[in-house]
């Protein structure tokens, strides 16, 4: 069984932590069967960790954007360049989040459109990052026709009517360890609706570790108890949640070669 860890942050975990560098993350997620990991940037003056880890394993892979709630100056030029690392298989995360904006919505607006439009540049799929802003998210990808190159909305905790316009716009929808918390009802009710073809799973580490592992730093091993989860919740064997969302990652992140377990 291979599982992929489809969202997380090598460079946030606290590095020192004992054995808690890439190596032994990586090792102790291969136990748990999370093979494959897509290391997602969150802004251009961390990219280098991230492109770093990628380049010494082959088993990580490495997004490029900036996370719309880091107000960071950058040029087209910039992101333009970092984007076309050859280990880089995704744009983002890059989004809305009116939840902890502080009057930056207009720069959040013009920085998902820069991103949308070199996504489809660099025929790279979208990381979508969206909180609190579910009409202008779904505009926006309407306007820019982000479904000529598609991708993920990360991390999802909207409603299904958001999920079902994504999903229309040809995008997956990816669940963290959110779906595992008792009070996540909406979380669970769409994870139950999300075609198995369209679902990805993730970590998010550091953060959001799901149960029994939660209050504890996220790490890509835990992956695997949102699978169990979402197998219990679909009432479905854990072997078909785990080909479904490793097929899926594959066949949406076409930069990923599935050839170093």
């Amino acid at each position: 069984m291979i599982l992929v860890d489809s969202h997380c942050h090598f460079d946030l975990l606290d590095r020192e932590q004992e054995n808690n560098d890439p190596e032994n993350i990586i090792a102790r997620a291969k136990q748990a069967d999370v093979q494959y990991f897509l290391n997602v940037c969150v802004d251009l003056a961390t990219v280098n960790p991230v492109l770093s880890v990628a380049e010494q394993y082959q088993c990580v892979y490495a997004s490029v954007g900036v996370h719309p709630n880091h107000h960071e100056d950058f040029t087209r030029e910039q992101l333009l360049q970092l984007a076309s690392h050859q280990k880089v298989i995704a744009i983002g995360e890059t989004g809305l989040d009116y939840y902890r904006s502080t009057g930056q919505n207009d720069w959040q607006q013009e920085q998902f459109r820069l991103h949308i439009d070199i996504a489809k540049q660099l025929h790279k799929p979208l990381i979508i990052h969206t909180r609190e802003a579910q009409l202008d998210t779904i505009e926006i990808m309407k306007e820019q026709n982000a479904s000529d190159i598609g991708g993920v909305m990360h991390c999802f905790t909207e409603n299904w009517e958001m999920a079902k316009a994504a999903l229309d716009l040809g995008f997956y929808i990816s669940i963290s360890g959110i779906v595992t918390f008792k009070n996540a009802k909406i979380v669970q009710e769409v994870a139950k609706k999300i075609p198995l073809d369209r679902l990805l799973i993730e970590t998010d580490s550091p953060y959001l570790a799901p149960e029994p592992m939660r209050g504890k730093p996220n790490e890509p091993a835990y992956v695997r108890h949102t699978a169990e989860f979402l197998a219990t919740l679909r009432q479905v064997p854990l072997e078909e949640i785990a080909e479904h969302t490793t097929h899926n990652f594959f066949n949406l992140f076409k930069g990923a070669k599935r050839s170093h377990v």
